[in-house]
């Protein structure tokens, strides 16, 4: 008998036709937030007419329309300026977002195996994620300078914390009667982990994923705006300094697309693999 299929859950397999399905749902999805945007873009639309073309309350610099944004973005795609800002930007959260996931995972489960560490850490994890990721850029401007580690950091600081709640709370959730089955049945020490403490908190811990991508997007940005580079953060900065309304929204438009890419396209996909795995799926 499987230790880790027994108390997990129902393990099912992943084949070809869940693989199809996933990819099924994730075209849905994708259309379904097309048509939302879409719509966003006509009310958008509706809204600069009626304001600045009828009513000419609004200045058109600080009120573009749709079209003028679209034309902002295929003028920095053409030059490459945008281009070189997204792939800057990209590096950089995958590489901060890398160091803090494994760091947030094992910090929330030593948090939860050791009353130690709990006792002398946990406030301190507490009180870091209630703060700003912007308040470490300071710190880390004095530590690193003004350079790539300096917005590596703020990401890391930025996210690691969320990641480490969200796997100390999905270790809380696992049912005694669960670790006291795999106890009778001999599943001890680093293999009660491995078979049982991980899978399932898995899922937590992918929903910690998904909000510590979010805190690092938003670290990302913070850190970009106030230094110098070719980031996304940057070319922000460079269209409020030059009074590009359009710029400034292209640059939105882009973080928010390239954030609903990954969040539909590889975190969500992922979770409904574990989901489905572990036959979890009417928990959805």
């Amino acid at each position: 008998m499987s230790v880790s299929s027994q108390t997990v859950g129902s393990v099912q397999p992943v084949g070809a036709s869940s693989l199809n399905r996933l990819g099924k749902s994730a075209a849905k999805r994708l259309l379904l937030t097309g048509i939302y945007l879409v719509g966003v873009g006509l009310i958008w639309q509706l809204i600069y007419l009626l304001m600045v073309e009828v009513f000419q309350i609004w200045n058109v610099a600080l009120f573009p329309s749709p079209l003028d944004v679209i034309a902002a973005l295929a003028d920095h795609l053409s030059d490459g300026t945008m281009g070189r800002a997204i792939s800057t930007s990209l590096l950089r959260l995958f590489f901060g977002f890398g160091i803090a996931l494994p760091l947030g995972v094992m910090l929330g489960l030593s948090l939860s195996r050791n009353h130690w560490v709990r006792l002398l850490l946990g406030p301190l994890v507490v009180g870091f994620q209630a703060l700003p990721s912007i308040c470490w850029l300071p710190l880390a401007i004095l530590w690193f300078g003004l350079n790539e580690r300096a917005i590596i950091f703020v990401v890391v600081m930025g996210s690691v914390f969320s990641i480490t709640a969200a796997t100390y709370d999905g270790t809380k959730l696992i049912s005694p009667l669960l670790m006291r089955a795999a106890t009778n049945m001999g599943v001890r020490g680093w293999k009660m982990f491995w078979r049982v403490v991980l899978p399932a908190a898995l899922p937590a811990i992918l929903s910690g994923t998904r909000q510590g991508w979010s805190f690092a997007w938003r670290s990302l940005l913070a850190g970009e705006l106030l230094t110098a580079g070719h980031g996304l953060g940057n070319l922000l900065n460079q269209g409020r300094d030059l009074t590009d309304m359009a710029l400034v929204m292209a640059v939105m438009v882009v973080i928010i697309m390239l954030g609903l890419a990954v969040d539909l396209l590889v975190l969500t996909n992922f979770e409904l693999v574990v989901r489905r795995r572990y036959g979890l799926m009417n928990q959805l």
